[in-house]
């Protein structure tokens, strides 16, 4: 890594707009796990959006178009999908298009429009996001964390430090990373409040799992998710 390379962590959603350069914005619970799931069966497209109402509104200008997301951790009303990687990690995607709304991660990818280069960033994409960041070699890095207000224990700033520490060539315990987020706060609300299976945990969790990156880039109109 080039020494000059300044390392900025972003603890807070509301504080996107903050991420300048390239920016990793993360959702490691579950946005961005679940988009490299469906993107790696082939998805065409994610175009994310923050609020309900565009997502229906997109969804009906394009009835082809996949609707995924939640709110409170829970499937909206008429979405194909929810936001788990379990619902999507044995579906084909051929072809489509997804509009993808989460309560906190397409509300960080939104928001980061200050940096030049955007990557959504989950542990199923870190060492792909590693290698990305050393090839582009930028000036500056944002890890953004879509959490509001994180701790320590929390799995977006876990990867935020994950991706720091090993920019800088330190010696990373996966394992224990791994241990603390399957017990972490996040991790146990969703599976005792909302009620996520725990295969979406364990696949949340399973680091490096592919070789992409999921990278935002805009057109005339609009601007969407794609595998690089």
């Amino acid at each position: 890594m080039d020494i000059k390379m300044k390392i900025e962590i972003i603890k807070s959603v509301d504080d996107a707009n903050r991420a300048t350069g390239l920016a990793v914005v993360i959702d490691v619970f579950r946005a961005f796990s679940t988009e490299a799931f469906m993107l790696a069966n082939n998805a065409k497209r994610i175009i994310p959006v923050r609020d309900l109402e565009e997502a229906y509104r997109l969804k009906r200008s394009n009835p082809d178009y996949i609707l995924a997301g939640e709110r409170g951790g829970k499937k909206p009303e008429s979405f194909d999908f929810g936001n788990g990687p379990s619902e999507v990690v044995n579906v084909d995607f051929s072809g489509k298009t997804i509009i993808h709304t989460t309560s906190n991660g397409t509300k960080g990818l939104v928001d980061a429009y200050n940096a030049d280069i955007i990557i959504a960033g989950s542990f199923v994409t870190a060492s792909s996001i590693i290698k990305y960041i050393k090839n582009n070699n930028p000036k500056k890095v944002s890890l953004v964390s879509t959490s509001y207000h994180a701790d320590e224990e929390n799995e977006d700033v876990q990867l935020a430090y994950y991706i720091r520490d090993m920019l800088n060539g330190d010696i990373v315990d996966e394992l224990a990373i791994k241990d603390k987020l399957a017990t972490n706060s996040a991790s146990q609300f969703l599976l005792t409040e909302v009620g996520v299976p725990r295969e979406d945990i364990d696949l949340c969790l399973d680091f490096n799992r592919f070789d992409f990156v999921i990278k935002r880039v805009s057109d005339s109109n609009s601007f969407y998710l794609v595998k690089e």
